[in-house]
């Protein structure tokens, strides 16, 4: 029977191999880079928009096989652009070295930026993961964008996973390049100071006034059913949300033992990003008047009910 609960997620395990362009759609090639890890799926997905003069979104690490297999299977076109979603060091770091071989204009989202200033001995937990030399030829804000032959791409600001976080509207196959925001095969980790729940929850809102028919994510496999995918992701999180209450409620005070009672049956190697999550769901609650902590929210924190 067919899962109608539009509360949760229908994730998809299917997952895109590295190493091969392939044509997924008409006018979209995706070329998967080998970075391969428990956060990026099978790896990067690169896109490839547009037959000729193309433009290229995400291209990913700064990783030579990947850019140079990239160099040679597009030999015979022209890269018109480099787009970026979002400067994580698995999106964007091949840019620089692939508009060095090309030429082409490097374009998307600002600068590396976090949501809120450090607190007093706070380190970013995921600072190696920032791309901080990302440096665009043009910053796109909302609805601006980019054309050659055939396509058009348009800049749809959805902060929340990192605060510079951009999707790409493809109105000609009616399609959305959703970065890390919204993903088929996972949710998406939030992490202050770099990132911020009430963003990503207010980014999630404004997909969900969007119309395209497929999302094409920045690992895995697309998103085909994007409304309710997006409504399910928005569930998702208010039910963490109320989990981490009900947690609060029993008693615990400390992240490490509402991430043991909440993701039940987690691998062990995902605890830290669960940690993360659950500390920017704390910190917008504290925003909201939900609960309380020993002082500003943090990562070592004592939480309570408010």
């Amino acid at each position: 029977m067919a899962d109608t609960d539009d509360t949760q997620p229908a994730f998809s395990r299917a997952m895109p191999e590295p190493g091969r362009i392939e044509a997924v759609a008409p006018l979209i090639r995706r070329r998967v880079a080998g970075n391969r890890s428990p956060f990026t799926a099978t790896g990067t997905c690169t896109y490839v928009v547009g037959h000729g003069r193309v433009a290229l979104i995400d291209p990913g690490p700064d990783d030579p096989t990947h850019l140079d297999g990239l160099m040679a299977e597009l030999a015979s076109e022209t890269i018109e652009a480099i787009l970026v979603t979002h400067t994580h060091k698995d999106h964007s770091p091949g840019a620089k070295r692939l508009a060095a071989l090309t030429g082409a204009p490097v374009l998307g989202c600002a600068p590396h930026k976090a949501a809120r200033a450090l607190i007093d001995g706070e380190t970013p937990a995921l600072d190696a993961s920032a791309d901080r030399d990302y440096r665009p030829d043009r910053v796109m804000t909302e609805g601006e964008g980019v054309s050659g032959p055939g396509w058009t791409l348009t800049a749809v600001e959805t902060p929340g996973h990192t605060m510079n976080h951009l999707a790409f509207a493809f109105p000609e196959a009616d399609a959305l390049f959703s970065g890390d925001h919204v993903m088929a095969w996972s949710t998406t980790v939030v992490a202050p100071p770099d990132g911020q729940m009430r963003a990503y929850m207010e980014s999630l809102d404004k997909l969900r006034g969007r119309t395209e028919a497929t999302y094409w994510p920045g690992h895995g496999g697309p998103v085909t059913d994007p409304a309710r995918f997006v409504r399910g992701l928005a569930g998702h999180r208010r039910q963490r949300e109320a989990g981490i209450r009900n947690r609060l409620a029993a008693g615990d005070t400390r992240i490490p033992e509402i991430v043991l009672a909440v993701y039940s049956g987690l691998d062990p190697r995902l605890r830290g990003a669960a940690a993360l999550s659950v500390y920017a769901h704390l910190e917008d609650m504290v925003s909201r008047g939900l609960a309380t902590c020993d002082g500003p929210p943090r990562i070592d924190g004592r939480y309570s009910p408010a």
